[in-house]
């Protein structure tokens, strides 16, 4: 078949063409415009940042918490040694003040062991609480009883029945005391 010059186009036919907008699926048109996942973006960021910020402080309070009970385990780790030596620091003392004069060489060995019991125990903080005519201090006194004496501050230590100890300023026993009230007018 042969074709006319009339009938051969010489140009190619234009195809209108139109423009086709993709299709756009559910999940895309419910997507925020890129400004406000930004925002989004951005509060997410600080939300993070936060909880990073609070974790931080919450392990450096851990730190020092734990910090502070391992010192306070160094610095009280002997109260329950010191609870079991006190009897033996009782005792010696108790055995001087029942010695005759006839036990001089028995008693100046006690006394020498009672002292080198003492000195060690305050090499390890160990202090004494011995409140004769001190006022009395519940916190660091047991009243055992009271006395009516005229001499003395109403309220005051009139006598240590057994003295108190303190390890590093922390209570290991309380001093046992007779305290003083004021006498009562007949």
């Amino acid at each position: 078949m042969s074709c006319s010059e009339e009938e051969a186009p010489d140009e190619v036919p234009e195809v209108e063409q139109e423009l086709v907008e993709p299709e756009v699926s559910e999940a895309a048109a419910n997507q925020v415009e890129p400004e406000e996942h930004s925002d989004h973006l951005l509060s997410e960021v600080e939300k993070y940042k936060d909880l990073a910020l609070r974790a931080e402080a919450e392990m450096q309070n851990v730190r020092r918490r734990v910090e502070k009970d391992v010192a306070n385990a160094h610095k009280f780790g002997l109260e329950r040694f010191v609870n079991n030596i006190l009897p033996v620091v009782d005792g010696l003392e108790k055995t001087l003040e029942n010695a005759t004069d006839k036990d001089v060489p028995v008693i100046e060995g006690v006394e020498l062991t009672l002292k080198l019991l003492l000195d060690v125990l305050a090499k390890e903080s160990v202090n004494v609480i011995d409140p004769t005519g001190e006022p009395f201090d519940p916190n660091l006194h047991e009243a055992m009883s009271m006395v009516e004496n005229p001499d003395m501050e109403p309220n005051s230590v009139f006598a240590v029945v057994q003295k108190g100890y303190a390890l590093n300023d922390r209570l290991v026993r309380p001093a046992m005391v007779i305290v003083s009230k004021a006498p009562v007018d007949k």
